[in-house]
């Protein structure tokens, strides 16, 4: 939907833009061609006319000898012009050819000695509007051969300027094809962007259509590997992960709220139960049962907001961690009175985290260890290259191949946790996965000879 602002004077259309800017472009160079280009072909014919009165000039006197006058008509066929005429100083015609004879000198122009041919151009009022491109030439006395050595003659010279020199047909023409090649410029721009831009339009039209309802619309590829086809493939992936998400949400919603629904339902039975029959109701039993309803409701709620503070942390304050000292702080902090832990480290080990997050993943892995083992739980602390690994095995009944990755979904909890733990909200694990991955590293399930061998990988802190 295209948004009409006031005040704007340019197209919003893309392609209008751009056909617009190519039209302007063509307009201004190639009428700077044009302009160029008629004054040089101007010019060209005038140059051209002078050198053929020149040459019809110079053919007559070459041939004037003293006391002799030839007829004033051209020998050498290049040597065109229409008018030719002799004339003295008083301003009289001494010769002139047919054209020329009867007439007007053809210029006042008089040129001082030595100044050679000298060009002009005069519209005579017998020419009937017409201008004539005029040369003239001192003829003078004291020179040797002189024809007339009485006296300074002047020869003039003319032909009728041509309409190419005197119109502006020249001009006219010029900006005709200027117009038109500006028009053909901003049109073929027109197509060639309209024809770029109609599989971004398809892109749009797809993206319009895909809604939070409906995600599984993938907008087309265009066959060609350019920069649209990039941004269609880039298109797509933004649309699976959004429908992945969008996904992910909606599960997420409605295991949460299936979870709260036990205890708030357990919480409103209770109370329920206490109001209708208060003579056949313990209140005491009825208050302890509702205090823990209470307190696994608020277990789920401290799990959630843990879990989406995980997935929404920064690594703004993150601080280097020593995770052998970490795990021993970690073990000392569990009874005493449970299943013995064994720690085995090597090396020493530094990331950079966060030290409450952490320690909340070591802390649930140790737990569900304890919880799941029969006789022992072994941790180990080492340095893998360019990463520290932290194993935490039991050996319990272990997990299913096909349960490794469920039980890191939220809210999932296999039936022998649900046994060994019924009071748990299934989000330990999604949380404690979630913390690796934002510190960059992963926690996954391993193969072992017996248990469950969870195994977590953190990049080392680079040095100071």
């Amino acid at each position: 939907m295209k948004i009409n602002r006031p005040g704007r004077l340019y197209p919003q259309s893309l392609r209008a833009r751009f056909a617009l800017a190519a039209g302007a472009l063509s307009l201004v160079v190639l009428t700077v061609v044009g302009a160029l280009a008629a004054y040089g072909v101007r010019n060209r014919v005038a140059a051209d006319i002078s050198e053929q009165i020149h040459v019809a000039v110079v053919d007559w006197v070459s041939r004037m000898r003293p006391g002799y006058l030839p007829p004033p008509s051209p020998a050498k066929p290049s040597a065109r012009a229409r008018y030719l005429q002799l004339v003295d100083s008083r301003g009289r015609v001494v010769a002139a050819n047919a054209d020329a004879a009867g007439k007007a000198p053809l210029s006042t122009v008089r040129p001082a000695p030595g100044r050679g041919l000298q060009d002009s151009t005069v519209c005579p009022s017998w020419s009937e509007g017409e201008c004539l491109l005029v040369t003239a030439l001192r003829l003078d006395p004291r020179m040797p051969d002189a024809p007339l050595p009485d006296e300074v003659h002047f020869v003039y010279a003319g032909t009728v300027q041509p309409v190419i020199v005197t119109k502006y047909y020249l001009e006219a023409g010029f900006g005709a094809a200027v117009l038109i090649g500006s028009l053909v410029a901003a049109w073929g721009t027109w197509m060639v962007v309209g024809r770029t831009l109609r599989p971004v339009q398809a892109i749009s039209t797809k993206m319009r259509e895909a809604t939070a309802r409906d995600l599984s619309i993938r907008v087309p590829t265009p066959p060609h590997e350019d920069e649209i086809a990039e941004f269609a493939h880039a298109s797509n992936a933004y649309l699976d992960r959004l429908e992945k998400t969008v996904t992910a949400y909606r599960r997420f919603a409605s295991m949460v709220s299936h979870e709260l629904r036990s205890p708030v339902t357990a919480l409103r039975t209770q109370a329920e139960e206490a109001l209708m029959y208060p003579r056949e109701v313990d209140t005491h039993a009825a208050l302890r049962n509702t205090l823990r309803s209470a307190e696994r409701l608020e277990a789920i709620i401290d799990d959630l907001l843990a879990y989406t503070r995980v997935t929404h942390a920064t690594c703004e304050a993150y601080q280097p961690l020593n995770l052998i000292a970490l795990a021993r702080d970690e073990m000392s902090a569990l009874p005493r009175d449970g299943i013995p832990i064994r720690l085995r480290a090597v090396g020493d080990p530094t990331v950079r985290g966060s030290r409450v997050q952490l320690a909340r993943v070591l802390n649930n892995l140790l737990a569900n260890a304890r919880r799941h083992a029969r006789t022992h739980v072994e941790v180990t602390v080492e340095q893998d290259g360019r990463q520290a690994v932290v194993t935490v095995q039991d050996d319990g009944a272990g997990i299913a191949a096909e349960d490794r990755e469920r039980i890191f979904q939220p809210f999932v909890r296999l039936t022998e946790g649900l046994r060994l733990d019924p009071g748990g909200s299934g989000l330990g694990l999604a949380i404690s996965r979630e913390t690796c991955q934002a510190h960059g590293g992963s926690l996954s399930v391993e193969d072992c000879p017996s248990g469950a061998r969870f195994v977590v990988r953190l990049p080392l802190a680079a040095p100071a």
